[in-house]
């Protein structure tokens, strides 16, 4: 189904609407095709790949807080090879637009991933520097701008597809973050990723997690990604996806008039695994209602007031 009122481009790629399933969320998407009809969302960002197989994290990997959750997957996934021979056919006839999330532990394993994902069709690529860099004693890239920097202009030598960077909410400053990514060629920019966080077990006395810390994400994240996404929105000229505990259609259109092209939905596919179609459905109501003929006529509209 094609949403003329809904439609947006997102770096060159053509969405049939602004609601793009989660990375991390929505597995290949295979699993919620079997709920609701996936080719209706605008499309689907995959579960995180790595160059070889991940197993992930030991230990208790999900954990409930109040107004999220706490996650320590650990990027567990098959592999770029498996990826691209199993999923991958499977995934393409979801007839949506396929965004291949791709993380690495050092600026040698994104070149050779983002070099695997050129021969493939998938639509676009979206570089997730929130990966530790084992080079760096495990801190993530997308902490220091000059690290970021670094890794996007090497992986945008070689990428021929659309390459969107995820930005993590703990970088020393998420505005030069983004900007330092624009300036090395990134087409666009999503944000925010999870933010550092933890949990103990009062009984037990220790942390939750095997790891310590964990991801926070889920509705409690929103409000502080929101302005995110308006100060990054404010300071480049490329396409930004709004990502951090959207649950309804009010939520998506508050990241659209703060800036964000498309927004991506996460968390709220656990508490209710259609909810996205509830947000595409919500935000046509209120655009059809409000007279509204275009996602651009609201973009960033509250910096226009």
């Amino acid at each position: 189904m094609w949403y003329l009122m809904l439609d947006v481009d997102v770096c060159g790629v053509r969405l049939k609407n602004p609601v793009i399933a989660a990375s991390g969320t929505f597995g290949f998407g295979e699993e919620y095709n079997q709920i609701f009809d996936v080719s209706r969302l605008g499309g689907i960002a995959t579960k995180g790949l790595t160059l070889n197989v991940k197993e992930g994290n030991d230990g208790q990997r999900i954990y409930e807080t109040r107004g999220g959750i706490l996650n320590s997957v650990g990027l567990q996934n098959p592999g770029i090879e498996k990826f691209i021979g199993e999923e991958l056919p499977k995934i393409r006839k979801l007839n949506t637009v396929i965004i291949a999330n791709l993380g690495g532990e050092t600026v040698d394993e994104y070149i050779k991933g983002a070099e695997r994902l050129n021969d493939t069709d998938v639509d676009i690529i979206e570089l997730n520097i929130s990966c530790p860099n084992v080079k760096s004693g495990g801190m993530a890239f997308g902490i220091k701008s000059k690290d970021a920097y670094f890794v996007v202009s090497r992986v945008r030598k070689v990428c021929k597809k659309p390459l969107i960077v995820k930005l993590s909410p703990n970088a020393e400053d998420i505005v030069d973050m983004a900007i330092k990514c624009a300036e090395a060629g990134a087409d666009g920019i999503s944000l925010v990723n999870t933010f550092k966080a933890m949990a103990v077990d009062i009984k037990k006395r220790r942390p939750i997690f095997d790891n310590i810390t964990a991801g926070l994400s889920g509705p409690c994240i929103k409000p502080i990604a929101l302005r995110m996404v308006y100060e990054v929105a404010g300071a480049v000229d490329i396409p930004v996806i709004g990502i951090g505990g959207i649950t309804c259609a009010e939520d998506a259109i508050e990241f659209i008039m703060a800036g964000a092209s498309c927004i991506e939905v996460g968390t709220a596919n656990f508490t209710k695994p259609n909810i996205c179609l509830n947000i595409i459905d919500g935000m046509e109501d209120f655009m059809n209602k409000e007279n509204i003929k275009s996602i651009e006529e609201i973009k960033g509209i509250i910096r226009r007031k």
